[in-house]
């Protein structure tokens, strides 16, 4: 579902992806774990072109991404992305907030967006909540509007760049739930995240970034009992010691 083959990022002097080779079979859900600047969020970002790259390719579902264009839209479409700030239409209501893409994008009709619009808030737990607006919702209900929003779109991949980060610590579990109960429904997801508890319960894959670079690919078990680089054993010291 997702290809990145050899991929090379800069900022600047700053090499923020080193030569990236990653698969990530379609209903697979591989977990993005790394210090800070390590480069996860970058890796994420450029998977549907937020950030360009320098060298290499990245495919979708068979498909070179391009780099603009209706082409490039067209894939973006087939892209879902969670940010760790919520992004939503502060003068739309959250109903509003998950039909307006499916609309003017899909050119589905306002009754059709609707009625999946309230499925999919059902789904995330907030139908109640259709007619209110974003600053009048909890960051956890606003990141599960955010979580619709995106499943609106019927997206074939979903991106989640450290969805929780920006959260209470009592919101973050409504979300995480959320992505859980996403996973076992076979949805192909990249998660960069800090939740370990998270990586363990519903990653097929753990990932591990270190400057720039994979450093590790394993499942879970074995990266979180066996890991085998000194950087990881390191990151994991630091995290799992509190």
């Amino acid at each position: 579902m997702i290809s990145m083959k050899k991929v090379q990022k800069h900022f600047g002097d700053l090499h923020v992806l080193k030569d990236v080779d990653l698969e990530v079979p379609t209903g697979q859900v591989v977990v993005v774990l790394g210090p800070s600047g390590s480069g996860k969020s970058t890796l994420c970002r450029t998977i549907n072109r937020l950030e360009p790259i320098d060298e290499g390719e990245i495919w979708i579902d068979g498909q070179i991404l391009p780099s603009e264009g209706k082409a490039l839209a067209a894939l973006r479409a087939d892209v879902g992305m969670v940010f760790q700030s919520f992004n939503l239409f502060a003068h739309k209501t959250i109903l509003q907030n998950v039909t307006l893409a499916p609309i003017k994008v899909r050119g589905k009709s306002k009754a059709d967006a609707e009625k999946r619009g309230m499925e999919l808030l059902e789904r995330v737990g907030i139908a109640s909540q259709r007619d209110k607006y974003p600053a009048q919702l909890s960051g956890g209900q606003q990141q599960r509007v955010a979580i619709a929003r995106s499943l609106a779109m019927e997206p074939k991949v979903m991106l989640f760049d450290v969805p929780t980060s920006a959260l209470d610590p009592e919101m973050v579990n409504e979300v995480l739930d959320v992505m859980v109960s996403l996973a076992k429904e076979g949805m192909t997801m990249l998660v960069v995240t800090h939740e370990m508890g998270f990586a363990r319960k519903a990653a097929d894959r753990v990932i591990f970034m270190a400057d720039g670079a994979i450093v590790e690919d394993d499942d879970p078990e074995t990266f979180f009992t066996q890991p085998k680089s000194e950087r990881a054993r390191d990151f994991l010291g630091k995290i799992l010691g509190h």
